[in-house]
């Protein structure tokens, strides 16, 4: 379980929580600068164990997925789209389990 940061093709950032099978759980906005992303990664770890933060939701194709939301209700990241509400369900679990993860890494 890890974060990592990695730059945009536009030089901006992101980030990835990864559970320790190494499957992205969340992904974040973009942002403009690493600062930010790491602010990002904070909130994460501040917000991401409370489920209340969790919005269910679906695609136009009809695919469940979730965001995390801030105190604030500013959107932290969402999932990638699930097969089943269950599957969503066990993606908002794993990104509880891993949210307080310190372990960040940048990729190049």
């Amino acid at each position: 379980m890890s974060y990592q940061i990695s730059s945009t093709a536009n030089d901006k950032f992101m980030f990835n929580l990864k559970a320790e099978n190494n499957q992205v759980i969340l992904t974040s906005q973009v942002y403009e600068q690493k600062q930010s992303a790491l602010a990002g990664i904070t909130s994460v770890q501040v917000n991401g164990a409370d489920s209340g933060n969790f919005e269910h939701k679906v695609s136009t194709a009809g695919e469940p997925y979730f965001v995390l939301k801030a105190q604030n209700g500013e959107v932290i990241g969402k999932s990638q789209m699930y097969s089943s509400e269950a599957a969503a369900q066990t993606g908002i679990a794993s990104v509880q389990a891993n949210a307080a993860s310190t372990e960040i890494a940048t990729v190049e």
